[in-house]
């Protein structure tokens, strides 16, 4: 039978806390049930989830009611001294999901048979979670894409810089979506595209990102199997429909 962990959950933008939510509601059925905690719950948190760049993390972390013996992963640039875990932004919500089964998952009730095959290894991402792959995309480009992907569902997002990266991540996790970055200065814009376009088994989505295509770059990102080219600065209403194709 699952067990219930109640999470205190402090900070985070509004975006986050709805990665957070939306990962824990489709965490696998036979691990722990994750719940966010709230003051007036019965029940007190078994473990902390901070945003430690906040300003509630602040008030919390010096409030008469705080309790230092609470396991704590901290999100942010600089965890306080005393945390269990510390992630860095942008997050993983997938590996923040892998701690709190390393801490809960041992506490469940598990029944063995000496007889059963050997489980599979785990996968690194838990069912039900889409996950995008960033290739090449700049640093404020790849924040505000962050931000839009996690409202349409897709919650793990990891980004490469380099080719060899990319094969390196493919083969450790499978990816819903490929977004690349294709640069008109470089003398071959369109070698991501190309790359996936050539896999074996290709993604099932690869979206490109432009600064100011024209018609031409649109009808060629078409015969590099991108489903969209999104321009450079970020239309909103671009963004929305490419993604909810996805």
């Amino acid at each position: 039978m699952a067990i219930t962990v109640w999470v205190k959950v402090v900070g985070f933008s509004d975006a986050e806390r709805h990665s957070l939510n939306t990962i824990f509601r489709v965490s696998r059925a036979d691990g722990p049930n994750y719940v966010l905690w709230k003051p007036e719950d019965a029940a007190s948190p078994n473990v902390a989830v901070i945003d430690v760049d906040s300003y509630e993390a602040g008030l919390d972390l010096v409030s008469p009611g705080f309790n230092p013996h609470l396991k704590m992963i901290a999100v942010g640039d600089s965890a306080p001294l005393g945390a269990w875990r510390a992630l860095q932004r942008p997050v993983d919500w997938a590996a923040l999901v892998q701690m709190l089964d390393e801490l809960f998952a041992s506490s469940q009730e598990v029944d063995i048979d000496i007889f059963a095959e050997a489980p599979p290894p785990q996968a690194l991402t838990p069912p039900g979670i889409r996950c995008a792959l960033f290739v090449g995309i700049p640093l404020v480009g790849a924040y505000y894409l962050r931000t839009r992907l996690a409202l349409a569902g897709l919650l793990v997002v990891d980004e490469v810089k380099s080719l060899e990266d990319c094969a390196d991540r493919l083969s450790k996790r499978r990816y819903d979506l490929a977004i690349v970055y294709v640069d008109p200065v470089t003398q071959d814009p369109w070698r991501y595209a190309k790359y996936f376009q050539d896999l074996p088994e290709p993604l099932p989505n690869v979206i490109g990102v432009m600064p100011s295509p024209d018609w031409k770059s649109v009808r060629l990102s078409e015969s590099m199997g991108c489903s969209a080219l999104l321009e450079v600065p970020f239309n909103p209403q671009q963004v929305l429909t490419a993604f909810q194709k996805v």
